[in-house]
């Protein structure tokens, strides 16, 4: 019986470290993204090119790879949605129509998207079945030049939770959590420390963590996100924040 994972924007980032941790755990990994890694950790990582912002191809993308794992040999499956964007930093009323539209898209719309496509083509699936949502304390703190990405997160928390309990209705329906992952070193934090303080006022705070030496490193947070999913000791909805299982 195999283990599968199934993760978008698997390539870099805290997906990067998500892939490892699992693939280090005896999972099948299939990595959705919108480049290839070529480092040599990912020479057994099924790797797919796809844009998520483009809808039209998301549902004959997943249908390709479900096609291809046979149900029956399944022990366990989980699908974690784990691309975002920051999008443009900076007061809602200067984002321009495609700024909103494309923050929406990857953030929202597409786990929407990807989540509906994940049960219909599971729900008759007998093995263990699990949808991680990487979310934001954006979706819980409101951030000034954050407003798109904040209500994006916040929207992705109560789809959680909502799906949670239609899940709970149905036979060995799947469970679905949301994970905040905190201040971790990637690309997108980079991205935060080059903002002015005129579009993003908490700039300095982000700044400050990283000369610290105090953002989390992707192979740790990676690592820590499997444990809090194999440890299971929480509510089918749940929203739960990785520093709070830290010792």
């Amino acid at each position: 019986m195999k283990k599968y994972l199934i993760i978008t924007g698997g390539n870099k980032g805290i997906g990067s470290g998500l892939v490892s941790a699992y693939k280090n755990n005896g999972y099948q990994i299939i990595s959705i993204a919108r480049s290839v890694n070529q480092s040599e950790e990912y020479k057994e990582v099924n790797q797919i090119v796809l844009d998520l912002s483009k809808t039209e191809d998301l549902e004959n993308t997943f249908s390709q790879i479900f096609n291809k794992i046979d149900k029956d040999a399944v022990e366990r499956i989980v699908f974690i949605n784990n691309a975002g964007t920051l999008g443009k930093i900076g007061r809602l009323e200067n984002n321009s129509v495609s700024d909103i539209q494309n923050i929406i898209q990857i953030n929202t719309i597409t786990p929407f998207l990807l989540t509906s496509i994940f049960l219909k083509e599971t729900q008759n699936w007998h093995c263990s079945k699990k949808i991680i949502n990487i979310s934001s304390g954006a979706a819980a703190k409101p951030y000034y030049g954050w407003s798109l990405y904040c209500a994006s997160k916040a929207a992705i928390d109560m789809m959680t939770k909502a799906v949670a309990v239609e899940q709970e209705t149905i036979a060995n329906g799947t469970k679905i959590i949301a994970i905040y992952p905190g201040v971790v070193d990637t690309d997108m934090q980079g991205q935060i420390r080059k903002s002015s303080p005129e579009s993003f006022i908490d700039v300095q705070r982000f700044i400050d963590l990283k000369e610290s030496n105090s953002l989390v490193n992707i192979e740790t947070i990676g690592q820590e996100i499997f444990e809090i999913d194999a440890l299971g000791n929480y509510l089918n909805g749940a929203i739960l924040n990785v520093s709070d299982y830290r010792n």
